[in-house]
């Protein structure tokens, strides 16, 4: 099952939806955060106690596949490997493009 999206202008009105969905029950371990740039993908993951898309969700093929591609394909790929269609990796991908930082929440 996919997880659940939620887009953000901001990265404090997504700080606060970490604590909203803690609040809720939902663990931490289970959100993930994503932008374009790693460095905010990064600051923001800490900054909430989240977690990024890494080797255990997208498998070792795709890692290593992504150390030779473009970001816009990274992203992609990392999101068709969280079981998005590749329409939707696209359609999230460009989110991204315009400056959006996701939220995924995976409810299994």
């Amino acid at each position: 099952m996919k997880p659940i999206v939620k887009e953000f202008h901001d990265d404090q009105a997504l700080i606060e939806e970490v604590k909203l969905q803690s609040q809720k029950g939902i663990s931490k371990d289970n959100l993930y955060v994503m932008s374009h740039d790693d460095d905010r993908t990064d600051r923001v993951a800490k900054n909430v106690d989240a977690n990024t898309v890494g080797v255990k969700e997208e498998g070792l093929g795709t890692v290593v596949n992504n150390i030779f591609r473009k970001k816009g394909d990274e992203l992609r790929a990392k999101f068709k490997e969280l079981g998005f269609s590749q329409a939707e990796a696209s359609e999230l991908e460009e989110r991204l493009d315009h400056g959006k930082i996701l939220l995924l929440i995976d409810n299994d």
